[in-house]
């Protein structure tokens, strides 16, 4: 079994220190194999933020993690940067590629930079991105759990969230859904929700992990997620909520998503 932890959304410059003490706990606890990254890791993207944020990443002690920046994580007033070098802090802390990947005998996981310096909030697919996606999804082993890891959403839960959806996401969803996708991972709209998707696979979606930037109806989560190739599920989907009356995440809801057929 691989298990993975999704950190969203964590906005450093906003963080709650509580709930960052809480996360750190619960990550010695569960131990998990792969950190998940899935942007907006600073509220400004000013060095120190980010040098918060990779400093908190160490203190999780997860042997392996795959980030991609959100759009928080490109300078949003400093314009030269912004311009012509808008992931140079970023890679400063979280190293120069900004679409790894990840192969295990039991997961392919393939990250994908969805941001664009020009665009403030929204973010977007290329065809070329969308087409080398697909194509590495179609060479996986059967025994891989097949996931994506983005920014912002492909697919949403609700219609007043349409517009947070990635530019290019009905290309991609049809292509990542018939190359075998079991599950595109994403943030950005701190809203948790597991979705199937219509061409196949699963949107996995986290709300922020440690912010103050919370939603009337979401409060700090994290996601878990399980995958075990002996097991009839892709993998099982665990959000983790953290309640400050007892100080700790604890886990408020179970997705096992099948596999098809």
């Amino acid at each position: 079994m691989t298990l993975l932890l999704q950190v969203s959304d964590p906005h450093f410059g906003t963080e709650r220190p509580a709930v960052v003490e809480a996360l750190v706990r619960l990550a010695h606890e569960l131990r998990p194999d792969v950190l998940l990254l899935s942007g907006d890791i600073t509220q400004r993207a000013t060095r120190a933020q980010f040098a918060a944020a990779r400093a908190f990443v160490q203190r999780l002690q997860v042997p392996r993690w795959v980030a991609v920046p959100g759009n928080h994580d490109i300078p949003l007033f400093h314009l030269p940067l912004r311009v012509f070098a808008p992931y140079a802090r970023y890679r400063v802390a979280f190293g120069e590629e900004l679409e790894p990947s990840l192969e295990t005998d039991d997961l392919l996981l393939l990250a994908v930079n969805t941001t664009r310096w020009w665009r403030h909030a929204d973010g977007q697919l290329s065809a070329e991105q969308t087409e080398r996606v697909a194509r590495r999804l179609a060479q996986a082993r059967p025994a891989q759990c097949k996931v994506v890891l983005v920014h912002q959403p492909l697919a949403v839960s609700r219609p007043q969230d349409a517009h947070d959806r990635l530019h290019g996401h009905a290309a991609a969803l049809h292509s990542w859904g018939a190359a075998g996708v079991d599950l595109i991972v994403g943030g950005h709209i701190h809203l948790p929700f597991v979705l199937p998707l219509p061409h196949g696979g699963w949107a996995v979606q986290a709300g922020t992990a440690v912010s103050s930037r919370v939603r009337a109806e979401a409060g700090n989560s994290v996601n878990v997620i399980r995958i075990d190739i002996a097991a009839t599920e892709t993998a099982t989907v665990e959000r983790w909520d953290h309640e400050p009356a007892q100080a700790k995440f604890v886990q408020a809801q179970v997705h096992p998503l099948m596999r098809p057929g």
